[in-house]
């Protein structure tokens, strides 16, 4: 695997971080007791991760940068890769170790990610803290590294040691020799484009007159100014993840009883939660603007960023709970029907031909204060049982990331029947994260309150 060079989507997620901005992604998940034999302890969990770890290569390489930034940086084997490096233990409670862990950037001179092996974690008796530099993983694939360390039953599947060797580390020179290279091809891929057209137009026609209009409607969303929150603010380097859980059903019911999909009444769910924040402190509430990511992974994709973007608009100033869904509906099926992340998608590959400096203003603009208020994430999780060495995974609570002036993010996972929320924020910025977190889980009761009435 060496020699991948990060995509420009991959690459923005680290031109756009900063001391105060940490660009991982992450989650905490509880563990229930085996039901038969005692907890696994540290060094047989560190033996478990190490084995699994031959699955997954890119989890002992680290970046190399291209001499003058000719190009975005490569994947190359760490010589000094030890899973010691990133494997760690603590002590409990849970709630400290994530804000402790999350605080903190990862280090760019070795592979790009950490997992917190946390015993005495407080109700349940063994917890993982884990965190991934996004531009190594989207929130899909960071709870596929999760399930790289569990298993369908509380019986592991056998693994060994696969003898893994570091290849010998490129030189500055043949880096930059690689990077001119490959910023060689790109730009001949562009000029055969014409080519191309000429050899097949009506093709090319058709292609244009689908692709342009939604790259158009995407671009168009992106740079209507998101309104002025107290969400967006400076940053400091502490974080906390707040968190709630409950059925999943609970949301399957609201989908069926207004004819909606899950997401939307997490939307809805979180427009609620701020209104009533906003409120409790004194505050207006205000309309929102979200940055939802939409899958668009393939089967055969792995690792790095395939994902691309809607953006939601969140009706806090609506005092009716039915009213919010219903706008959320109608705005995310228009969003739908024009195919808006496909647009997006189509917009984030044809920035790869650009030159650097334009990537990186492109990157800035993107996750500016102007383009959006929140990140609101649905990450997919097992819908069956899964163990690690015998215990029984219970919830998993998502980190996503929060860019500069962003202070607070929201992000649900399903493990099973339940629905488990992360609110993330910035500690400093936004200090009652709990609060936004129960106002969160209040709105989604209001909603099932209105629909009984119904």
């Amino acid at each position: 695997m060496t020699g991948t060079r990060l995509s420009a989507l991959d690459a923005s997620f680290l031109e756009v971080e900063t001391p105060t901005a940490h660009m991982h992604v992450g989650w905490a998940a509880e563990f229930s007791a085996p039901a038969a034999g005692p907890l696994p302890s540290f060094s047989q969990l560190r033996d478990h991760i190490e084995l699994r770890l031959a699955r997954t290569p890119r989890y002992r390489q680290k970046l190399a940068p291209v001499p003058f930034g000719l190009h975005s940086p490569e994947w190359i084997d760490d010589p000094d890769f030890s899973v010691d490096r990133h494997v760690f233990w603590a002590p409990g409670p849970l709630c400290d170790l994530v804000d402790e862990v999350m605080s903190i950037p990862l280090r760019h001179d070795r592979p790009l990610w950490e997992i917190w092996i946390c015993e005495g974690a407080g109700e349940r008796p063994t917890a993982i803290v884990g965190k991934v530099h996004h531009c190594m993983v989207d929130g899909i694939a960071a709870v596929e590294l999760a399930s790289l360390l569990l298993d369908p039953t509380p019986e592991p599947s056998t693994g060994e040691l696969d003898g893994w060797r570091a290849e010998p580390e490129p030189d500055g020179m043949r880096l930059l020799v690689r990077g001119a290279r490959d910023r060689a091809r790109e730009q001949l891929g562009l000029l055969r484009w014409p080519l191309r057209a000429a050899a097949s137009p009506s093709r090319t026609a058709g292609e244009l007159a689908g692709g342009a209009p939604r790259v158009a409607r995407a671009l168009e969303r992106t740079l209507h100014a998101a309104p002025a929150s107290s969400l967006n603010q400076p940053l400091s380097p502490l974080r906390s993840l707040a968190w709630a859980q409950r059925p999943l059903d609970d949301l399957r019911e609201l989908k069926r009883a207004y004819g909606t999909t899950v997401n939307d009444v997490l939307l809805a769910a979180v427009a609620g939660g701020a209104r009533n924040f906003f409120a409790r402190r004194g505050e207006e509430p205000v309309p929102l603007k979200a940055m939802v990511p939409v899958s668009v992974r393939a089967d055969d994709d792995v690792l790095g960023n395939r994902v691309s973007f809607v953006f939601a608009d969140l009706p806090c100033q609506e005092p009716s709970p039915v009213r919010r869904l219903q706008r959320v509906k109608a705005m995310m099926t228009r969003r739908k029907q024009d195919r808006e992340p496909e647009g997006a998608d189509l917009a984030f590959r044809a920035a790869e031909h650009a030159p650097g400096i334009v990537q990186h203003a492109i990157s800035r603009i993107f996750v500016s204060p102007r383009t959006f208020n929140l990140v609101v994430s649905n990450i997919p999780g097992p819908t069956q049982p899964m163990y690690m060495l015998g215990c029984t995974l219970e919830a998993a609570y998502p980190v996503v990331p929060l860019a500069d002036r962003h202070a607070l993010s929201v992000g649900m996972t399903s493990v099973r029947d339940r629905a488990c929320f992360g609110i993330y924020a910035d500690r400093e910025a936004i200090p009652d994260a709990d609060d936004f977190a129960r106002d969160v889980d209040a709105a989604i009761t209001e909603l099932l309150t209105s629909a009984d009435r119904r």
